[in-house]
């Protein structure tokens, strides 16, 4: 029974992230998108960023004239040879050099667009780690360090693209600063809420704050005086009055909400709660819903949690999650078979090669014939290994879209 439940889980998760698939989104929206043409003597200049820019610059280039300049950014794990595009891969989820060579690259791109032409900016989940162009006087190394203090503050992804903003050449609007010709931007949302300012931090749109916020937030997280000294200075700099953006048309074109309206299509019921904030307090949401379900009955979430790193193991938000729903629905002394299935659409968790896990009744015992202590496992941020050990992780490599995470809750009959 719980095996006929997580294989449920997995397939009504796999159709949530099918229902991301980002061609299709680009291709439904593209007519809309190409409304305003190039001016006389100009053309379509085509950037693409995140995890599904490979997929959706495809499915523009498929579309747009033959010959257009076309730059695609992207992870190593999703990057593949385009035809028509030059391709560059870069670190996520911190930054690496490459990725500053591609923001250089970005920022040339931009620069040689004339006012006559259009710039079609493709944008996905992913993008601000993937593009890191530090503010001068801020080396790549210090915004990496401010990047990982940020990963293990708790802080949820809008915090930590206010602060990444604040010490970004293109993030926040970098990128209308940095061409002359109009930008439109078909993007597919990987955050709740899909507030276009936060996802790969607001490209094309004006910037969620300033210096000042930046540090205020910092100081309230505690991370101030772990930041580097010269993020500090920058961070302290008063504010001048700034020119105003040139005017952007951002379009949405895909979303966790359609995934999960893809997840009821097939039978899951959407939950009373979405997933978000610190692990433990959502792993007890979960349970308490668990303990009210119906026999037979699917809930399917979606969003992203936060995890607050207080040891040195591996793992990712969605794989930590779902061993505190194995902990605690083992605390609650949850009878009957059930399963629970955290995932990123991407096919990510984290700094590991799995996208997740999915946990039963069954889960902690297998660990603990292997030898392993869940909960110790857990109070070091350890739960990829300890997971492994039970064959409770989810694997689906690169998926090519990013629309944050997905959950699924399955309560079995007993007997």
């Amino acid at each position: 029974m719980t095996q006929d439940l997580q294989a449920k889980a997995r397939a009504v998760f796999a159709v949530g992230v099918a229902a991301a698939d980002p061609a299709q989104a680009v291709a439904r929206h593209l007519p809309q998108a190409l409304a305003d043409a190039p001016e006389p003597g100009g053309r379509w200049r085509l950037i693409a960023l995140g995890k599904a820019a490979p997929a959706m610059a495809g499915a523009a280039l498929a579309a747009l004239p033959h010959g257009i300049p076309a730059l695609v950014v992207t992870t190593r794990e999703a990057a593949q040879p385009l035809t028509g595009a030059v391709v560059l891969a870069a670190g996520h989820p911190v930054p690496d050099a490459a990725g500053e060579a591609a923001g250089r690259a970005v920022e040339v791109a931009l620069a040689a667009a004339m006012p006559q032409d259009r710039v079609l900016a493709l944008i996905s989940g992913g993008g601000s780690a993937l593009l890191p162009t530090p503010v001068p006087g801020i080396s790549l190394a210090e915004k990496a360090a401010v990047n990982r203090l940020l990963l293990g503050s708790g802080a949820d992804i809008g915090q930590m693209n206010l602060v990444r903003q604040a010490l970004s050449r293109l993030k926040g609007g970098g990128w209308l600063r940095a061409s002359r010709a109009p930008i439109v931007a078909l993007i597919l949302s990987d955050v709740p809420g899909d507030d276009v300012r936060v996802i790969a931090s607001g490209p094309t749109v004006a910037a969620l704050g300033g210096r000042a916020e930046a540090a205020a937030l910092c100081r309230a997280l505690g991370l101030w005086e772990a930041l580097p000294a010269a993020v500090r200075a920058h961070l302290a700099r008063p504010e001048g009055a700034a020119p105003p953006l040139p005017a952007a048309r951002n379009l949405l074109v895909g979303s966790n909400a359609l995934s999960l309206a893809a997840m009821q299509a097939e039978g899951a019921e959407l939950a009373d709660f979405a997933l978000s904030g610190d692990v433990g307090e959502m792993a007890a949401k979960i349970i308490a819903a668990l303990g009210a379900m119906e026999p037979g009955q699917v809930l399917a979430a979606g969003g992203e949690t936060t995890v607050r790193l207080v040891g040195r193991g591996l793992g990712g938000r969605n794989q930590e999650l779902a061993l505190r729903v194995a902990l605690a629905a083992e605390a609650e002394g949850i009878r009957g078979p059930w399963a629970f299935l955290a995932g990123g659409s991407d096919g990510r968790d984290g700094p590991t090669d799995a996208a997740g896990a999915v946990v039963g009744p069954q889960t902690l015992a297998a660990m603990r014939r292997a030898g392993i202590d869940p909960a110790k496992r857990l109070a070091d941020n350890d739960s990829y290994p300890a997971l492994a050990a039970a064959g409770a992780l989810l694997f689906t490599g690169a998926t090519g879209t990013n629309v944050a995470d997905l959950a699924v809750l399955l309560r079995g009959k007993e007997g």
